[in-house]
């Protein structure tokens, strides 16, 4: 410890400075070799091709410092609500509505999506395209797979995906920008997801949920389909007052397991011909003057399939609402599009 006193205060920073530089790309991690051995293996890259992808991939600080902090985790609902539902942002998803009528109007026809939820997904992920990600896929994905042990497995898994997608698509995996997160394009679909539900929704041959808006509307309206969306109950419903035998029902499961019949004999007053043997799951949500509850059912779920959050799926559903009813007093609010 003596051989310390008396070195520079500006040293530490040196070090730190000079190790950046060192480690500035993957090519010299040994996990990073690993798993090009493992891609070579498995999936039949080419080993020189990914050396050279990782060896320009650069580690993200900013990417580690945001995925620490998202705002479903810190928000309250009033907080999180102001951030989606301002009037600007409903009237541009009018707008998008307005030059998209009639792709959102074919995936309503081909998957039953409504097309204010389908607006109000890409209205929340991205604002209508205009903040489509800054980072490169590669460096995101690389930086989490590599660099953030908590959730190192998963990305790692989807650093696969995206290097497979790269390959079909014939994309160059150095060029695709996305979120701090991989997720990319309109509706920010992760690699696994572009994979899965991504759909060719203007025939030319070609996924692209980058800048192609019909197919963005189409594959949004895909994994609603293919995540069970039904489209004939409510999505949420706010209940007046607090049962004490509701209140206990609210456990924080995402999918709806509760029939509605079991809330009612437990003090629930909910109007409509909603069925008893309906599945529902009860959430509550903080306001500004109190915690209230709400009963969601299937839709609700499937929207947490896309983020699982509920503030977030709250967000998409009341902005799909508001624009919905925006919409109607439009000129170009026709019932064809309703």
């Amino acid at each position: 410890m003596e051989l310390l006193r008396d070195r520079p205060v500006w040293l530490p920073w040196l070090l730190l400075l000079l190790a950046a530089f060192t480690h500035a790309d993957y090519s010299g991690n040994p996990e990073v070799t690993r798993f090009i051995d493992e891609m070579v293996q498995s999936q039949g890259f080419e080993r020189e091709a990914l050396q050279a992808v990782f060896s320009d991939a650069v580690r993200q600080e900013k990417i580690l410092a945001a995925i620490s902090r998202p705002a479903e985790k810190t928000l309250t609902w009033s907080e999180y609500r102001s951030l989606f539902l301002g009037a600007d942002r409903i009237e541009a998803g009018v707008a998008f509505w307005a030059a998209n009528q009639e792709a959102l109007v074919r995936a309503q026809a081909v998957y039953r999506v409504p097309p204010e939820y389908v607006v109000a997904i890409i209205g929340v992920e991205t604002r209508y395209g205009s903040h489509r990600g800054a980072y490169r896929v590669i460096d995101a994905l690389s930086t989490l797979a590599f660099d953030y042990p908590p959730r190192s497995a998963f990305f790692r898994g989807e650093l696969v995906q995206f290097l497979v997608l790269s390959r079909e698509e014939r994309k160059d995996p150095l060029t695709l920008l996305g979120s701090y997160a991989g997720a990319m394009g309109y509706g920010q679909f992760i690699p696994s997801s572009y994979r899965a539900y991504a759909v060719d929704f203007d025939g030319d041959g070609v996924r692209d949920i980058w800048d192609n808006t019909t197919d963005a509307i189409g594959s949004v309206a895909s994994y609603f389909a293919r995540h069970g969306w039904r489209g004939d109950d409510p999505v949420l419903v706010d209940i007046d007052g607090e049962p004490a035998g509701v209140r206990a029902q609210a456990a924080g499961e995402l999918e709806p397991m509760q029939l509605l019949g079991d809330l009612r004999r437990a003090g629930l007053v909910l109007g409509g011909e909603l069925p008893d043997d309906a599945a529902v799951a009860v959430h509550g949500f903080q306001f500004d003057d109190g915690q209230r509850l709400a009963v969601a059912f299937n839709d609700f779920y499937v929207i947490t399939r896309y983020n699982h959050s509920i503030l977030y799926a709250r967000a998409v559903h009341e902005l799909a609402q508001a624009i919905r009813q925006r919409w109607a007093t439009t000129a170009v609010g026709e019932p064809s599009a309703r």
